[in-house]
């Protein structure tokens, strides 16, 4: 049975971390609002963006001269995994619920005798992948250094993803991120970017005349499809991590508060014991004499 300054010094302890715990659910509340508006503000204009490339792709149709990004290789056998996680911890089941998603389909494929390939964004993904596929891993991307998500970092992303399909290195890229519901709902999502898959309204080709033709102007507007698409997932990531972290430290918060009522209770009854203890020996002593 622990001593009363052993208890002692694990409630001051639990303290402390208590409030560590409530800093940090402050700060991820007050990063949460920002990103959640970045998040909101980014998903107008990515929609939009899908419903031009939509309604081009659905024009072209099967045409010879599509481009490559809308038509594909002509196989799938080479699939690119974009698994998007961050760069912190302490933020729940927000890494574990990409991973799962991301493994999960990784398996599928191999089960289905395709070649899966890996690129990682965010150190937590890619220190949970690592066991089971380093060796399909091809590249990491490292943001910890990024204090503001920018429309550059999405760029370079798919500009190396980009370079990779030209290269012929694979045939089909998917993107793995958390879509930012609530601060309590972030949804694990797979979402594949090439060859772009859209869900074309037709509202696009019945409104508007292009100049020049679809194809070329498909062949300018897909890699920026894809970079905003990248983007998107981005913000809804950052948007998810804040919330998940947030409810996580709150939980935190309030465990650690339990903790400390149970200690103290426990500290409580083992002081009273002891002071009952000494008051049984002085009387025990007194009538003795």
């Amino acid at each position: 049975m622990p001593n009363l300054k052993d208890l002692k010094n694990r409630i001051g302890s639990v303290k402390n971390t208590r409030k560590i715990t409530k800093a940090m659910q402050m700060v991820a509340a007050a990063k949460l609002r920002r990103a959640q508006e970045a998040a909101e503000a980014g998903r107008p204009y990515a929609d939009r963006m899908n419903a031009v490339l939509g309604g081009l792709a659905a024009s072209v149709g099967g045409s010879d001269s599509a481009p490559k990004l809308l038509s594909g290789t002509g196989a799938d056998q080479v699939h690119l995994l974009v698994v998007m996680t961050s760069e912190r911890g302490l933020c729940g089941g927000f890494n574990s619920s990409i991973v799962k998603l991301a493994r999960a389909h990784a398996q599928e494929l191999l089960a289905a005798g395709k070649t899966v390939k890996m690129l990682t964004v965010g150190k937590k993904g890619r220190e949970q992948l690592k066991r089971d596929f380093e060796s399909v891993m091809i590249d990491h991307v490292d943001l910890s250094a990024v204090k503001k998500l920018g429309y550059a970092n999405a760029h370079d992303i798919a500009k190396d993803v980009l370079s990779r399909f030209d290269g012929g290195e694979f045939d089909v890229a998917t993107i793995f991120y958390n879509r930012f519901q609530s601060v309590i709902s972030q949804i694990p999502t797979a979402s594949q970017i090439i060859p772009a898959s859209f869900e074309a309204s037709g509202e696009e080709a019945t409104l508007y005349d292009y100049e020049p033709e679809e194809e070329a102007i498909l062949a300018d507007l897909l890699p920026r499809g894809v970079a905003t698409q990248i983007f998107a997932a981005l913000l809804e990531n950052g948007a998810s991590e804040q919330g998940a972290r947030m409810s996580a430290m709150d939980n935190a918060t309030r465990n650690a508060g339990d903790m400390i009522d149970k200690l103290t209770i426990k500290y409580n009854r083992s002081r009273q014991a002891v002071i009952t203890n000494e008051l049984i020996e002085i009387i025990s002593g007194a009538e003795a004499l």
